[in-house]
């Protein structure tokens, strides 16, 4: 469960960088129901709330090449200890731990040695999402990367995460459940599932987000209305509950989840 009071390697911010701004808060607000307010008009950086709580942002590209896509952060007490722990274990730096003025925080924007992209964020006044697992907000994050194992070593010696490996229904596979360090399974935010076939060619590992909903399906018709797509379900996973994998206008991807009863 992906919660509001961080602990050091949980998800704690997302954001998305967006070819068009507006047209991107459009689309969410139309999915989500998500409202905007402006953060910083210089670099068009709009918060995105739900009911008043800030669930994510979304700004404009600003990396060269850049496609439309989710960041994850992840939180950390010392964004420049974690960076060193980056490096030291075969990563890359893209942008250093830099401040965001007014004692908003420090954030650092990192990939890891199979090509994802996530990101650091060390708290000042702005702590991060206001709200999680519960419709309309994140409740879940998913690593697909072509080595699961170098993954889950990599993020091991970067956060401490902890790992639990489940077969996935009909011999798919296996999924590997994610959780930080010295905690236990209420605070379990994630999955990393090794899809080596799938990156060839351009296509680079990635992290996504799943939001939840009350209605996949109902979710789903709209995403399709505003001109996202859909390239998986919406369909039912036993014991998780009816999913679907969509991308918004511009191609970034994330999942929509109605949870399973219980789960």
């Amino acid at each position: 469960m992906i919660t509001t009071d961080f602990v050091p390697g949980s998800p704690c911010w997302l954001d998305l960088g967006a070819p068009d701004v507006e047209a991107a808060a459009d689309f969410y607000g139309a999915v989500f129901g998500w409202r905007t307010e402006s953060f910083d008009p210089e670099n068009s950086y709009l918060l995105f709330r739900l009911d008043g709580k800030i669930v994510g942002a979304v700004g404009a590209l600003t990396e060269a090449d850049a496609k439309s896509a989710w960041m994850i952060y992840f939180h950390t007490t010392d964004a420049d200890i974690t960076v060193k722990a980056v490096e030291q274990a075969g990563g890359t730096v893209r942008v250093p731990a830099s401040e965001v003025p007014s004692n908003v925080g420090r954030f650092a924007q990192l990939t890891d040695p199979q090509g994802a992209q996530f990101a650091l964020w060390e708290p000042g006044e702005h702590k991060g999402i206001e709200l999680a697992d519960a419709p309309g907000s994140l409740g879940w994050t998913e690593l697909y990367t072509s080595d699961s194992a170098a993954a889950q070593q990599f993020y091991g010696n970067v956060f401490g995460w902890t790992t639990q490996d489940v077969p996935l229904p009909g011999g798919g596979g296996t999924y590997t459940l994610i959780t930080p360090a010295d905690s236990g399974d209420e605070r379990m935010h994630g999955g990393i599932m090794g899809m080596p076939d799938m990156f060839t060619g351009d296509q680079k590992p990635y992290w996504h987000p799943v939001f939840g909903t009350a209605d996949c399906d109902a979710t789903v018709a709209r995403i399709t209305e505003k001109g996202g797509a859909v390239s998986m379900g919406p369909e039912d996973a036993e014991g998780v509950g009816r999913l679907a994998v969509a991308t918004d206008p511009a191609g970034a991807e994330f999942v929509v989840l109605t949870p399973a009863e219980g789960s």
